[in-house]
C-alpha cells in the first residue's frame, strides 16, 4: 500500500483478504443512533475488528464539540487493542452507500493524524463488498495486541480562528437545511459559521456510493457538525491531491462560545 493512495476498491482488498499477509482490517460503522456495533454483531468482513468511532477514536465530547481529538495515549492503547501493527496495512470501512456518514474517512484521518501512513478506506463501504458478493462473518476475532505508535501531526488541523479566517475558504458539509439553520436535530444552535459554503458529503459519492470528484478551491478546509462528515471532504480531497485541513471541533465546538457569530443565509 502506497501513502499517497486512500480508497481501495472491492476486488483489490478482497485478493489482499485472500493473501498471506492480510491487513488489519477495521469495521468502523457509525450513526448518531449508535447502532454500529449491532451492525457489525449481524455480519462484517471476515477478519475485521469492530471500531466504535466515538469511544476508541475520539475524545470525550465536551468543550472540544462532540467528536474532539483522542488523547494520543488513549488512542495508542486502543489501536494495539484492536491490533493495529507498526508499518502494517490497515483498511477501515463503514457502511457505505449514496449519503456517507464520514465514519470511514474519519478514521482513516484519525490515523493519518497519528501518523499512521500505511490506511486506505475500502471504496463504497460494506455495502459494496455484500453487493459483489462477497463472504461476511458473524464470527468475532481475538486480534493479536499492536505495536503501533502514535505520533501526532500527521494530518492539517484547523483551530476556530482559521475557520473563520476570511483569507480561507471553508467547506460546510452537512446537508443545505442544516447548514442554511432551518433545521438542527443535534445541536443546540442552528446555522453555519459565516462564510463557510455548503458542500454537503453527499456529493462526494456516486450513485453506488462509490467515491467521486468534487470541486472545492485550492487551500479549501472542511468542517460539519462534529468533525465526521467533513473528514468525507477531506479523502475525496485527498484522492485528487488535494490536501485540507479539518476543524475537528466543527460545528459543535463553534457554538460553545455565545460570542462567536452565527449565520443562516448563503454567504
Amino acid at each position: 500500500m502506497t501513502a499517497n493512495r486512500a480508497i481501495l476498491n472491492v476486488a483489490a482488498l478482497a485478493e489482499l483478504v485472500r493473501s498471506a499477509q492480510p491487513p488489519t482490517l477495521l469495521d468502523v460503522r457509525w450513526t448518531l443512533a449508535k447502532d454500529g456495533r449491532a451492525a457489525y454483531a449481524a455480519g462484517h468482513l471476515p477478519g475485521a475488528v469492530f471500531v466504535d468511532l466515538d469511544e476508541d477514536l475520539c475524545g470525550p465530547p465536551g468543550a472540544g464539540g462532540r467528536h474532539p481529538l483522542p488523547d494520543p495515549a488513549a488512542l495508542e492503547a486502543a489501536l494495539r487493542r484492536l491490533g493495529v501493527r507498526a508499518e502494517h496495512p490497515v483498511v477501515v470501512y463503514d457502511a457505505g452507500g449514496n449519503n456517507p456518514t464520514g465514519a470511514a474517512a474519519r478514521a482513516w484521518w484519525t490515523l493519518r493524524w497519528a501518523g499512521i501512513d500505511a490506511v486506505r478506506v475500502l471504496d463504497g463501504g460494506y455495502a459494496a463488498w455484500t453487493s459483489a458478493g462477497l463472504p461476511v462473518t458473524t464470527e468475532v476475532p481475538e486480534p493479536d495486541e499492536g505495536d503501533v505508535t502514535v505520533t501526532p501531526g500527521g494530518m492539517t488541523v484547523w483551530t476556530e480562528a482559521e475557520a473563520s479566517d476570511p483569507r480561507n475558504t471553508l467547506l460546510d458539509a452537512r446537508v443545505g437545511p442544516r447548514y442554511r439553520g432551518e433545521v438542527e436535530p443535534v445541536d443546540a444552535v442552528a446555522g453555519h459559521i459565516p462564510g463557510a459554503i455548503n458542500l454537503p458529503a453527499a456529493a462526494t459519492v456516486d450513485e453506488h456510493g462509490l467515491l467521486k470528484a468534487i470541486a472545492a478551491p485550492a487551500g479549501a478546509g472542511a468542517y460539519c457538525g462534529s468533525g465526521v462528515t467533513a473528514a468525507q471532504l477531506v479523502l475525496a480531497l485527498h484522492e485528487q491531491q488535494q490536501e485540507a485541513p479539518l476543524y475537528v471541533g466543527s460545528w459543535s465546538h463553534w457554538i460553545t462560545d455565545p460570542e462567536r457569530p452565527v449565520a443562516k443565509e448563503n454567504p
